[in-house]
């Protein structure tokens, strides 16, 4: 096959995968136009439209998704295959990228490649923040990082963090004047500062469980925010209630600068796992990665 064609399927699997000629050419490292010039080549090559195009959107047509799934795992395989060749290389070496939410990044996974990291110069780590249950396979992510249970059962997940528990806090100008909740069914008398999730845009409902007994909650209040950031500020002013993982506050509530309130409501659950296909081949500087990341205690 001559270079040229490989080079085209490469672009049009970015295309593909990314759905938007931005985001592709971004991530190719070429021009938008040189991108969009390639694909209509492609396409008038073999005769046929490969993708739908509209001003806000770009999607396969029923041609361009059987091409997409015929050589997709294809050119999978051989990227994976040429990553395992730095096994015979001094040094482990290549890029890892790594799908998590906000916290398991800040609290678990930075912490550990900050350690490891100086060792390693050649070994790179993308990590990409996100709330949703992205599919890590179709976004060609190395590995992702999720709760215990939420991990696939076809999935390999290394244990990274300690059990977690969630903690309901406010400030104390918040409590002034006000009763503290007694039970979760308190909380729908307070102003609560909510979680926006994207994968279906809908508020998280705020989980509960004591003595076998679960109990979910939608509170209702004046701000929704999707971070955590943002809401242990609006908590620290005095804004309202968060439901935020107890680390994250823990500073704040041995400063007074926070109360918490139905602690007994609120039991730990498995921490944060790191999960991968367990077809996939492990690479030398994936093997360091998760290594470094694997809980100990």
């Amino acid at each position: 096959m001559p270079r040229s064609s490989v080079d085209d399927l490469i672009a049009f699997l970015a295309v593909a995968r990314e759905r938007s000629f931005t985001k592709a050419a971004a991530k190719l490292g070429v021009s938008q136009s040189a991108l969009s010039h390639t694909i209509r080549g492609l396409e008038a090559r073999l005769g046929l439209r490969l993708l739908t195009r509209t001003t806000r959107s770009v999607s396969p047509t029923e041609a361009g998704e059987r091409l997409l799934v015929s050589i997709g795992p294809r050119f999978d395989e051989i990227e994976s295959s040429l990553a395992a060749l730095s096994a015979f290389r001094e040094k482990p070496a290549g890029t890892i990228r790594i799908n998590a939410g906000e916290h398991a990044a800040n609290a678990v996974l930075w912490p550990a490649l900050e350690r490891i990291l100086p060792e390693y110069p050649d070994v790179k780590v993308e990590i990409i923040v996100d709330y949703g249950l992205t599919d890590i396979v179709a976004e060609r992510y190395d590995a992702g990082v999720r709760l215990g249970e939420q991990v696939a059962k076809d999935m390999v997940a290394v244990r990274i963090g300690p059990d977690m528990r969630m903690a309901v806090v406010g400030a104390p100008s918040y409590f002034d004047g006000r009763p503290k909740p007694l039970t979760p069914h308190d909380l729908t008398d307070h102003n609560c500062i909510n979680l926006r999730l994207p994968t279906h845009g809908a508020v998280y409902v705020w989980e509960f469980e004591k003595d076998g007994r679960e109990l979910n909650v939608r509170v209702d209040g004046q701000l929704v925010f999707n971070n955590i950031a943002l809401r242990l500020n609006a908590a620290l002013a005095g804004a309202g209630l968060a439901y935020l993982p107890e680390d994250a506050v823990q500073a704040h509530l041995e400063n007074g600068q926070l109360v918490r309130v139905l602690e007994d409501w609120c039991p730990p659950f498995p921490g944060y796992h790191l999960y991968y296909p367990s077809r996939r081949h492990a690479s030398p500087a994936f093997a360091v990665v998760v290594d470094a990341l694997r809980y100990r205690g």
